[in-house]
């Protein structure tokens, strides 16, 4: 990298339910039964008891930063009934962190919620910014010394995953469970667009958990959105910009006034005047059905960048799903070249977090393998890949070089 801010942070990033295992509580374990086609998460990568491993991986590799959530449906399993056991069990996470010479990165909701939540209207519910403020409140006191705190991870694919769990209740839908971050075999049509209503629910609650952490911690404080890093065919640029309003924009806009924005980055989508095309299949495409993008991550952080009038900017999320480590590692370098060149055209970008640190559960799959480890899902033995030495090397690289 390129002349890197004092304090780059350098690390990878995971989600709770999808590492943690047996998150019994949650929507989304309760949903994993009912779906014809969903896999279980199980005891996913037993996390939850082995983060002190998976934290040792990632400072031993040279890396200074871990990016990790905090389950909302452990922390209240019922309404109002705080777990001090699992504050304490979180608080140890951040302190294990901090012991291992890593900076926490911690993310208070990453698609998941409890289920009582959900049975309660959920982000729709007319409790649900309230409900939201009171979890806040209630991890506020495990977060002393935290700099990073997100609110809520990809909150325009969160209202897809709302629309689609209505469009379900309703019946409108049919077939076997669709993934929201996983393409069929073939070109399909696209993700339904997020509503723009939910949207503006998710913004609301957003910004009264902001302001709870401001009064509470002295951390930084924002949320993640997922870029499609869109690009226009000819004559379609009106086009690429109505569509970007309503899949990115809208949460762009909600981060004005955060202290960072989280950008999530894995690839590219072509806008015709029709909107978002399919893609096709390619010998090239990852194993979640996206094109191979390294350029995404460039495209990202210009529109980012653009839309927030230059907020600091922290890459939460950029990776490929590919059973091949070299692929990964040919992938992340040409993605941090176009970062590179983003920062060098004046991006204020604080910190790249690869997705993922263990090959873990992608939401109703367990084969599109993200990670930089890993994982037998029998005895729980992490092995590390090649690409995780190789990240740490470049870490160490970019963060010694002189101004």
């Amino acid at each position: 990298m390129t002349e890197p801010a004092p304090g780059f942070l350098w690390g990878a990033s995971t989600a709770p339910h999808q590492i943690e295992g047996n998150n019994l509580n949650s929507d989304f374990w309760a949903s994993e039964a009912l779906m014809p086609g969903m896999e279980r998460s199980g005891d996913a990568c037993d996390s939850y008891h082995r983060y002190r491993e998976d934290m040792r991986l990632l400072a031993d590799a040279g890396l200074n930063a871990y990016r990790f959530g905090v389950e909302w449906a452990r922390i209240e399993p019922v309404p109002g009934m705080v777990s001090r056991a699992e504050l304490a069990h979180y608080r140890r996470m951040i302190d294990t962190a901090f012991e291992l010479g890593l900076t926490p990165v911690v993310t208070l909701h990453h698609f998941t919620s409890p289920l009582w939540f959900a049975q309660e209207g959920g982000w729709l519910g007319d409790r649900a910014v309230e409900r939201f403020r009171a979890y806040a409140g209630a991890v506020a006191p495990i977060l002393d010394g935290v700099e990073w705190v997100v609110t809520m991870n990809e909150p325009n694919m969160l209202a897809i995953m709302i629309g689609m769990a209505q469009a379900m209740r309703s019946q409108q839908a049919a077939g076997e469970w669709q993934s929201p971050t996983v393409d069929h075999e073939g070109p399909r049509p696209p993700l339904p667009a997020p509503d723009v209503k939910i949207g503006e629910r998710l913004v609301a609650a957003h910004h009264a958990v902001r302001d709870v952490l401001r009064e509470r911690t002295g951390a930084k404080v924002g949320w993640t959105v997922a870029n499609r890093a869109f690009a226009a065919r000819p004559g379609a640029e009106e086009k690429k910009r109505e569509l970007e309003y309503v899949w990115e924009d809208l949460y762009l806009e909600g981060a004005r006034g955060d202290d960072f924005v989280g950008v999530q980055s894995y690839s590219s989508q072509w806008v015709g005047p029709d909107g978002i095309e399919p893609h096709p299949p390619h010998p090239d495409n990852t194993l979640v059905g996206t094109a191979y993008r390294p350029d995404a991550l460039g495209i990202a952080v210009r529109h980012t960048a653009e839309v927030t009038g230059g907020m600091p900017i922290l890459i939460t999320e950029n990776g490929i799903a590919t059973r091949d480590d070299t692929r990964r590692i040919a992938y992340t370098g040409e993605a941090l070249k176009h970062l590179e060149a983003a920062i060098a055209d004046g991006a204020d970008v604080r910190g790249y977090l690869h997705w993922s640190l263990l090959d873990n559960y992608e939401w109703g799959h367990w084969a599109p393998t993200f990670g930089l480890v890993e994982v037998d899902r029998e005895t729980f033995e992490r092995r590390p890949k090649p690409s995780l030495a190789w990240l740490g090397a470049t870490a160490r690289r970019g963060l010694s070089r002189p101004h």
